[in-house]
């Protein structure tokens, strides 16, 4: 077996692992309506071995970040702390951030979480008392 050889068949493992596929191969590949093979193809052209072996590691961070970002377009804090800015920058990513965490790291359903992110804006712009210029 050459190192080209010895190569593919690297990267080939670490796609058909069963963690990779299933994270990765399984919901990009029905996400753009292509077979798991195709999409697995796909990687082996675009990635070297370095970009394999750290996907699986991003895409923890990616799905984070998207977790954080889509509480913040649930409970309206571009609108309610960028526009209106009843909300500080500060306190909408403290908002984000506990409940990403609770969610991510600790199983507390989204709902929930959005539920408990409501609660506390709500008493928040409460508080809130017209900015004397």
């Amino acid at each position: 077996m050459n190192d080209e050889e010895r190569l593919i068949l690297m990267k080939q493992r670490i796609i058909q692992s069963f963690r990779w596929h299933k994270d990765i191969i399984v919901p990009i590949a029905d996400e753009f309506g292509i077979t798991e093979e195709e999409m697995a193809d796909i990687f082996m052209n675009a990635l070297d071995m370095s970009s394999l072996e750290s996907l699986h590691s991003t895409l923890d961070s990616a799905e984070y970040i998207a977790l954080k970002g889509q509480i913040y377009i649930d409970l309206r804090l571009c609108w309610l702390s960028r526009t209106l800015e009843l909300v500080t920058p500060e306190q909408a990513e403290d908002i984000q951030i506990r409940l990403a965490d609770a969610v991510y790291d600790h199983g507390k359903p989204y709902e929930d979480a959005l539920e408990e992110g409501r609660a506390e804006i709500l008493e928040i712009l409460r508080n809130t008392s017209i900015k004397e210029e």
